[in-house]
């Protein structure tokens, strides 16, 4: 399996973009929080020199597959088996400092997308697992077999923003009852038949259960509340730290956190703004930028994503 076949990096050129001024310098140190199998690193590598690589992954399969992708760059690279919120850690494993630039490109990869048996894919029948490290946690089946209504319904509601989430999360406790759902296909059964028939017609039913599903197994929201806050602090000046998430509830969290971030700290009706009151940080793009309609096109998997990107422009005082 060649990766170059089956994963295009979404808005690379935007991302090499805003994250190329941090990484002139010699010893700029490039971290990829979601490495994945590594399109958007080998990208970096070969475009500047001066980049080291710490790229994380909690998926042992993916952090394999990049390995081997990333062989020509191995002098500068050094890969970690861990979450997106262990960024302190892996630069201490990598003895570096400080990071110069850092990508989170959020939500489920190609290669967990693409092979059926990980059971991330409604579209495909697979085990209900769900788990982007399939050596620990509880699995999506898991999820489904123990989980009361009431849990059902709030994470169908939070995770998937699921209007149905009541009635998909009653019709899921009654089928276990009757035998136990362990893979996807029975889990779509089950949600197609409470789909009322006026719905059926504006998307698949079990979209954004699955994703809630794969939010709750992976503690993906848990991750990123306190990797955002991590990866800022060890940001240096004129570091750049770069976010594609492809989820409402994710550019929302983001959002605010940016907002936070840049925000200035004097007291209200102070006249003059003090200099340890001045924003750490500045937004490097306005808003939330899109993928053109023409990468849409090429990459479908590009179609939800939200850019969004910041810069640390002082130090505490």
């Amino acid at each position: 399996m060649n990766p170059r076949d089956i994963h295009i990096p979404v808005m690379l050129e935007r991302c090499l973009e805003l994250l190329g001024p941090a990484l002139q310098a010699p010893g700029s140190v490039y971290v990829d929080g979601t490495l994945g199998m590594g399109g958007h690193a080998e990208a970096i590598l070969s475009r500047y020199d001066n980049a080291q690589l710490v790229g994380m992954d909690r998926d042992p399969q993916a952090l394999a597959i990049a390995r081997e992708r990333l062989a020509a760059f191995a002098g500068r690279t050094t890969l970690v088996h861990t979450v997106y919120d262990g960024i302190a850690g892996a630069l201490a494993q990598a003895g570096v400092p400080r990071s110069h630039a850092v990508l989170y490109d959020l939500g489920v990869s190609s290669l967990q997308l693409d092979e059926a048996d990980r059971g991330f894919a409604y579209a495909k029948d697979a085990p209900l697992d769900m788990r982007m490290n399939q050596s620990d946690g509880i699995t999506a089946a898991d999820v489904i077999a123990s989980y009361g209504e009431g849990d059902l319904r709030r994470i169908f509601e939070r995770y998937g923003e699921e209007k149905l989430s009541g009635r998909y999360a009653r019709a899921i406790i009654a089928a276990r009852q009757t035998a136990p759902l362990t893979r996807t296909g029975e889990l779509v059964d089950v949600l197609q038949d409470a789909t009322p028939a006026a719905l059926k017609n504006q998307g698949h039913p079990a979209k954004r259960v699955f994703q809630a599903l794969r939010i709750e197994v992976n503690g993906e929201l848990a991750a990123l509340e306190s990797a955002i806050p991590a990866a800022l602090n060890t940001l240096a000046v004129g570091g750049r730290l770069v976010i594609l998430s492809y989820q409402s509830l994710e550019d929302r969290f983001i959002k605010r956190l940016f907002a936070e971030a840049t925000r200035s700290t004097a007291p209200a009706g102070l006249p003059v703004e003090m200099p340890e009151h001045r924003p750490r940080f500045r937004l490097l793009v306005k808003g939330a930028e899109l993928a053109s309609a023409d990468e849409a096109e090429r990459n479908p998997r590009a179609k939800p994503v939200r850019l969004r990107a910041i810069e640390r422009v002082r130090e505490r005082e």
